[in-house]
């Protein structure tokens, strides 16, 4: 077990006249790719994209160890994700399906239904919603397991209406997790198929001979995944491209010191880049919280990977007051905000970007994370300011509704053939002056 004297996290005063600079380089991170990766990524979409099957079998068959004859001996029956959640243990399928149950019931809040009103004319405006036709779900393989990621990202296209969902799991050498499947179970995606990597990406982007193009691909993965998600966005949507996960919180110095050190490892223990930072008015209780960190933190099964987090982008920062502090939060726009305070709703209306706010001492970020409803695929490394949560309304599109009564047509024509005649737009201006000269005509007989 490491020393607890090993433990280091960088202390930060927002008074201080290098404040900005210093959070500048604290918040600094690179991007997801590099010329190497790109350069693979990009042979492997092209490759997959014009030999289709035969690609994507050499490089499953390859990168994953496997001897595979054909894409459909990739495919998982709706048979094996059944015998994945028997096989489960019974809390481990209770903790699944209540969870399921939470994120469906959140969700189903969030479902956007078509809407049209009628003008005194009688004009038709309006909006269609509907669902996507097929969606790819890209989750990570082997002996990683994240059945939380297949439920946050499966149930909210299920929800919308999505016709056909399509999940990707690489299994290198044949290894699957039956709680990955069993979730897929659970959630009712209705294909699985065992590749993984930019080459899943390509099939899901480009179609293959046994794999249907699909409309978005959402869900996690490593930097080839993550590049190639880049590479064929345009081609088709994508979710988002994720950064490092980070929480921020921000204490008033009365919760449990040890409460807010767990919570800051939930973050760093993700990998060496996460970001755990603390934000409060109390220098005192900064100094309890670092105490609880360095005390706590050997006891971690990650804890090599969280020191890293910690040491290299984690901060404690001492604020001035809940305003400075709120300052600060919304400057760095965070993916997970704690408000571990007395009164969480009275800060609430001042928070102006962040990915998910977890209110009060009682609701720590973990929650969030598992089950307690809305959704864990959150914008990141500051895209709060202009991105929201994954949900529903990411597999639904919007159509326009218009529909025109003789009245509305000699109306809207004419301010369209001046605004087309501004434009030099003469066949648009020709278009809607038909409509109005037919109904003169019309109103004269």
């Amino acid at each position: 077990m490491a020393d607890a004297n090993d433990f280091s996290i960088a202390r930060l005063n927002a008074s201080q006249a290098d404040f900005d600079a210093r959070l500048d380089a604290l918040l600094a991170w690179d991007s997801v790719s590099d010329a190497g990766v790109t350069e693979v990524v990009a042979e492997i979409l092209h490759q997959v994209k014009t030999r289709g099957d035969a690609a994507l079998l050499e490089y499953t068959n390859r990168l994953d160890r496997r001897q595979v004859g054909s894409v459909a001996a990739l495919a998982l029956t709706p048979e094996s994700l059944q015998q994945a959640l028997e096989q489960i243990s019974p809390e481990q399928r209770e903790a699944l399906e209540h969870a399921a149950r939470r994120i469906r019931l959140y969700h189903e809040h969030q479902k956007q239904s078509s809407w049209q009103y009628t003008e005194p004319d009688g004009t038709v405006l309006g909006q269609q919603v509907s669902a996507m036709e097929r969606v790819g779900l890209y989750v990570p393989g082997g002996k990683a397991s994240y059945p939380s990621s297949v439920l946050m990202n499966a149930i909210p296209a299920k929800v919308a209406g999505v016709d056909e969902l399509i999940m990707v799991v690489p299994a290198p050498d044949g290894e699957l997790s039956p709680m990955v499947l069993a979730a897929a179970a659970i959630a009712g995606v209705d294909r699985v198929i065992t590749v993984g990597g930019a080459q899943a990406v390509a099939a899901l982007a480009y179609g293959t001979q046994s794999i249907p193009k699909v409309d978005k691909i959402v869900g996690p993965g490593n930097i080839y995944v993550a590049t190639a998600k880049r590479a064929v966005f345009g081609q088709v949507a994508i979710d988002m491209i994720a950064g490092p996960s980070e929480i921020l919180v921000i204490c008033d110095g009365k919760t449990d010191p040890e409460w807010i050190a767990m919570d800051l490892f939930s973050q760093a223990e993700h990998d060496e880049q996460a970001q755990s930072i603390l934000v409060s008015p109390d220098g005192d209780f900064l100094d309890r919280v670092e105490q609880a960190m360095a005390r706590l933190l050997p006891s971690l099964q990650r804890h090599a990977i969280a020191r890293q987090s910690l040491a290299g982008r984690g901060a404690l920062i001492k604020v001035a007051d809940m305003d400075q502090a709120l300052e600060v939060s919304n400057r760095i726009a965070p993916e997970h905000l704690e408000l571990s305070v007395a009164d969480p709703d009275a800060l609430l209306p001042k928070v102006r970007h962040a990915g998910a706010i977890f209110m009060g001492r009682y609701t720590p970020e973990a929650l969030g994370d598992y089950c307690a409803g809305p959704n864990h695929v959150l914008p990141t490394s500051g895209t709060a300011r202009f991105s929201s949560p994954l949900g529903v309304y990411d597999f639904q599109k919007r159509s326009s509704i218009i529909k025109c009564s003789p009245e509305g047509a000699d109306t809207l024509g004419r301010i369209a053939s001046v605004l087309a005649r501004s434009e030099d737009l003469e066949a648009h201006a020709r278009s809607a002056e038909m409509r109005f000269q037919t109904t003169e005509t019309k109103n004269k007989s």
